[in-house]
């Protein structure tokens, strides 16, 4: 079926944050920023802000009746800055006004005195002064040192990678309004609701049970709201509790872009060994990541790094070392793929300059090392199901790779002014958060006496179709039509202690734990029909809203059984419980089962570069991917376009630039570049495997959110062999995106 959602969204019913209509009295806040990446505060004037007509009240640290913190890993974020500012667009106050209008105007007019301190916006000087968020960590795996000798070629490099703006349509922002008994109920934009709870009752000095959190829907996180929603939602919190009104507060796409943070920017250095078969008998790497101002999220994606820093290849030999490192940049945050794009780059970079010192394809390389069935990856876990050997070699059969690499090399040949590269990029994606205790989830449901059916999770809706996954998979279960079926918001209140929707695992946790209450209620019914129809309860099945009685239809339908049950006095509601089994992690030891499985595929990626300009078309994206036993195959191909549109932007188009003073220069749409519709490959199709998914893939139906995106990364390479053909005195470097500038310089390079 489509996505449930599709025929509100085109028609502009589906309702977001800013379509909730407000209450009367209700009040809108303007975010005041700092003006400098790092300095002392030594004076705050409020005077002219406050003579403002309209303006109600402004809102600093002082006014934080429990913790100014809102770090949710480390506690090192204030909510508002006090002493110190640590990077440009950090909050210092809160305006909050009778319109939005009047908040902003205000908040220009407060005047912050204060002094310069030393700005640091580059990771490896942050290095080199030991500026870091949390300790190096270092995943190892056989003897590296001795391995060196064992190698007939040894490779060495660096590797940058830049930051990505998440530019979801819908920006930060969140209502609050004082509840009943002293509470506080917040609509949030964002993907953890618990997360702002939690939050929030510590700034205030409330415990969680006061605190409800309610999320309709999101346009868009990819990461982006999984924390950092948290501030703005807290700070509509603050400002009702004190002023016992509504607060809104919707951030001005200019200032979302400058005060948020962005996938982490990395620079690494590698060496790579490989033998006379291009077998790679060793791998090491220092990678050093952008975490800017305080922690975020940066502990876990930096793990995350380490866990697919071998992307889809057994190397028995590895030593990967990754600094997490503190800069005067907004904090960096979770971002599709969440740390593997950056540590994915280093790898498959590594593969690149070693292929073109050899004079050999990379895929040569690439080829001869991906993962068997029962290779060991470097964090302790055995590769199960693991199929990237498949998916290449159906890559190369169906998109006829040999046929096409003759194509490109005719084509160059004849063309003066263009040229033509090709680039494979298999894939390996481990599944769950490699925080244990974040892999569990609840669902509840309510079956109503006329049959229809009600749903609540943890799961947050924000056009990846999770909710539509949710109702087929209760309408599966219960053997009667979707339309029976209803997706509630997610609400603390309704279902607690949720994890965040991320790391691709919003359908497989919601999921299993909705399966696992349908389960209950199922059994519950069917003893409530053998009773009716004269049988064992065993005897039971349900099939299109009929009640069977072994195997043979009775007249009993799935209205009539609800009706039947709730005359009994039967509970028609039920709360599931899921945790993934059979995962771990020992940080001390660095190894572990940290994943429920992994998906794997390969893509194809040609390009066309036009050596006048320096600009570039992405001819095809071909794709043989893994979906397991697929839950909705129209949904999860949607997952593969729209990861693989992004991907390419980020390896591609989509620069971050900073200026030495920590100030963010692409801060429009006007300066910073994302995919458009003449960005996208003319061809983009997608095979599935044939395949059969694992056991702890929600209906053996792998998750699509992340993965796709690392296809995109390929365009990198791509442009990088077009470029080759027509400079042969081109060195390869790698620093991402390779930009129409960059491919220009590269061009003519000598």
């Amino acid at each position: 079926m489509n996505n449930m959602e599709s025929a509100n969204h085109v028609r502009g019913r589906s309702v977001y944050l800013d379509d909730i209509p407000v209450l009367h009295n209700t009040l809108y806040g303007a975010v005041l920023g700092s003006k400098a990446a790092h300095a002392k505060i030594t004076g705050v004037h409020l005077e002219d802000a406050m003579a403002v007509k309209g303006v109600e009240r402004i809102f600093t640290s002082a006014d934080i009746p429990g913790q100014n913190e809102i770090g949710g890993i480390i506690a090192d974020e204030p909510l508002f800055a006090s002493d110190e500012t640590h990077y440009y667009g950090q909050p210092i106050a809160l305006v909050v006004a009778r319109d939005e209008l009047t908040a902003r105007r205000a908040a220009g007019l407060i005047k912050i005195i204060s002094e310069p301190l030393e700005i640091i916006t580059d990771p490896r000087i942050a290095r080199e002064r030991e500026e870091f968020l949390i300790p190096p960590r270092t995943f190892r795996l056989g003897e590296i040192e001795e391995a060196w000798d064992q190698c007939e070629y040894i490779f060495e490099g660096s590797v940058d990678s830049g930051a990505q703006e998440h530019l979801y349509i819908e920006t930060q922002g969140a209502y609050a309004y004082p509840a009943d008994n002293g509470g506080i109920k917040i609509h949030s934009s964002t993907q953890g609701p618990t997360a702002v709870q939690r939050i929030t009752a510590q700034v205030l000095g409330m415990t969680m049970n006061q605190i409800e959190v309610d999320v309709a829907r999101l346009g868009g996180g990819f990461g982006g709201k999984e924390d950092q929603a948290t501030g703005f939602a807290v700070m509509t919190a603050l400002a009702a509790y004190h002023l016992h009104r509504p607060v809104k507060l919707v951030l001005p796409r200019h200032d979302d872009i400058r005060m948020t943070g962005k996938r982490h920017p990395y620079s690494s250095d590698f060496r790579i060994g490989l033998s006379k078969d291009y077998r790679i008998i060793a791998f090491k790497a220092t990678m050093y990541q952008n975490g800017g101002a305080s922690a975020d999220l940066s502990p876990a994606i930096m793990e995350r790094t380490l866990f697919h820093s071998t992307n889809a290849y057994f190397i028995p030999n590895t030593e990967v070392t990754v600094y997490s490192c503190r800069t005067n940049l907004p904090p960096n945050t979770a971002f599709r793929g969440f740390g593997a794009p950056q540590g994915i780059f280093v790898i498959e970079s590594a593969i690149a300059l070693a292929a073109y010192k050899l004079n050999i394809p990379a895929r040569l390389i690439q080829k001869t090392n991906l993962l068997k069935e029962k290779d060991l990856f470097q964090y302790g876990q055995v590769a199960s199901g693991s199929n990237i050997k498949e998916c290449f070699n159906e890559a190369s059969e169906k998109f006829q790779l040999n046929n096409k690499e003759k194509e490109i090399n005719d084509f160059n040949a004849s063309s003066p002014n263009a040229r033509r590269g090709m680039a494979v990029m298999p894939v390996c994606f481990g599944i769950s958060f490699t925080n244990t205790t974040m892999n569990q989830a609840r669902a509840l449901v309510h079956i109503y006496q006329d049959g229809s059916i009600g749903i609540s999770t943890g799961a947050i809706e924000m056009g990846q179709g999770v909710n539509t996954k949710l109702a087929q998979i209760a309408a599966a279960v219960f053997s009667v039509n979707i339309n029976r079926v209803k997706l509630e918001t997610t609400n603390t209140s309704r279902v607690a202690n949720t994890s965040p929707t991320a790391a691709s695992s919003g359908t497989d946790l919601n999921g299993n734990a909705l399966i696992i209450a349908c389960n209950a209620l199922s059994a519950r019914l069917k003893k409530v029909a053998s009773a009716i129809t004269g049988c064992n309860a065993e005897d039971i099945s349900f099939h299109n809203e009929i009640i069977f009685k072994e195997s043979t239809p009775t007249e009993l339908t799935w209205q009539e059984l609800i009706k039947e049950a709730f005359l009994k006095r039967v509970s028609l509601s039920e709360i599931g419980h899921y945790t993934t089994p059979k995962i771990f992690f020992d940080k001390t030891s660095e190894k572990g089962n940290p994943f429920a499985y992994h998906v794997y595929g390969t893509a194809i990626i040609t390009v066309t570069v036009d050596c006048i300009r320096g600009t570039y078309d992405i001819d095809e994206v071909l794709i043989v991917h893994d979906f397991g036993n697929s839950l909705n195959p129209v949904i999860d191909k949607g997952q593969i376009e729209g990861g693989v549109l992004q991907g390419l932007g980020w390896s591609t188009m989509e620069e971050i630039v900073f200026n030495s003073e920590g100030r963010l220069l692409s801060d429009t749409l006007s300066t910073y570049k994302v995919p458009d519709i003449y960005s996208a490959p003319s061809r983009l199709e997608c095979i599935p495997l044939e395949t059969t998914g694992p056991e702890l893939a929600v209906m053996k139906s792998k998750a699509v959110g992340e993965p796709p995106f690392m296809y995109g990364i390929g365009a990198y390479f791509a442009i990088q062999n077009a470029i080759k053909a027509f400079n042969p005195g081109y060195t390869p470097d790698f620093n991402l995106p390779m930009t129409p500038e960059k491919v220009l310089r590269n061009l003519y390079s000598k």
